[in-house]
């Protein structure tokens, strides 16, 4: 490979990392290249960028930004799983997709970056398992129809209980015979 050729990719990673919100570092011994190809091709259509970078290169990419933490997992076979703009949803395919491949130890989990934080493998699984953007936009949705739903239903009210004390004295003046 030349220096130009690794300049490249240097480069490449750097601006990819950049507006990266998610990154995770997976160890993939064993796995068959037709499961690779099957990851890089659900990935790519999700927006997932799913890429192997020799270590050095990785970490001169790292190197000065606050994914160097990430350095310390740099170190045997490492593939790159950088998000595209929804995190919580690159990081809910890692853990679907992974999961039979985690289970017969094809796959393991190094670690990754999310919100400022180097997490551990248990850290990028618990990502997984927060809300997606719709499901927040709909808790929020939800919430800003409960406030006026309320202030509806206590102005609704003296005009509900007012009919409802009028029926109840109706039923009492029937039951008089009046």
């Amino acid at each position: 490979m030349s220096r130009n050729e690794k300049v490249a990719i240097v480069d490449g990673l750097s601006s990819r990392l950049e507006s990266a919100p998610f990154v995770a570092l997976a160890d993939y011994r064993g796995i068959s290249v037709a499961e690779v190809t099957d990851l890089r091709s659900k990935f790519k259509d999700a927006g997932v960028h799913y890429e192997v970078i020799k270590n050095k290169l990785a970490k001169r990419a790292i190197e000065g930004t606050e994914l160097e933490s990430l350095s310390e997992l740099l170190s045997g076979m490492t593939t790159w799983i950088i998000s595209g703009e929804d995190p919580i949803a690159a990081a809910k395919l890692l853990k679907a997709e992974t999961k039979g491949l985690v289970k017969d130890e094809k796959f393991t989990i190094k670690g990754g970056f999310f919100d400022g934080e180097l997490l551990d493998s248990k850290g990028v699984s618990d990502v997984a398992e927060l809300p997606s953007k719709d499901e927040l936009f709909a808790m929020l949705l939800g919430l800003l129809q409960k406030g006026p739903q309320q202030v509806l239903g206590v102005v609704q009210a003296p005009a509900r209980d007012l009919v409802t004390l009028l029926k109840n004295y109706e039923a009492k003046l029937a039951d008089a015979g009046e």
